[in-house]
């Protein structure tokens, strides 16, 4: 595991230095960071308290991480935050994408603007998904998928609007 790390972080840096991205983001707190706000990553991004780009390709680790654009890769933080679409696995106390989401989310709370994949935590909430949502409290506009947790809410076209452990939409 430790060696697919690593091989793919420095897959992700060769890349993006043949693309001419910044490879490589540390912050301290925006603005003490390598590169500005306004760049985007590819490669590697550590925030210690704070970090703002604009898009990101590869990993991102921090305590807050935020993304003014869209991330595809991994984000794992106490806070991510991703303005527009992400592809990947995003796991955090609060994760949340305000676009299209694609892959695994999870954390204590995770909202995402629309959804293909899993959403597991405690609380999950999208306006629309497509797959499995799993937490104790799960919450959705629109539904094409299945529900598994201690409340179930569907807005629309759900089997019931709201439900306890299982609910669903096809």
């Amino acid at each position: 595991m430790k060696k697919l790390v690593i091989s793919t972080v420095l897959m992700l840096l060769f890349l993006s230095i043949a693309q001419a991205e910044t490879p490589i983001q540390v912050a301290l707190f925006n603005p003490i960071q390598l590169a500005p706000e306004s760049e985007s990553i590819s490669g590697l991004r550590i925030n210690f308290i704070y970090g703002k780009n604009a898009n990101l390709t590869g990993i991102d680790y921090g305590l807050i991480n935020q993304l003014t654009g869209s991330a595809t890769g991994i984000q794992w933080g106490f806070v991510d935050l991703v303005d527009g679409n992400f592809t990947g696995w995003q796991s955090g106390f609060i994760s949340i994408t305000q676009g299209d989401f694609t892959g695994l989310q999870e954390g204590f709370y995770s909202y995402a603007g629309g959804g293909l994949g899993v959403q597991y935590g405690f609380i999950n909430r999208a306006d629309s998904w497509k797959g499995l949502q799993l937490g104790f409290i799960n919450h959705v506009q629109s539904l094409k998928g299945i529900q598994i947790g201690m409340i179930n809410i569907i807005k629309s076209g759900g089997q019931f609007p709201v439900f306890p452990i299982v609910n669903w939409s096809l």
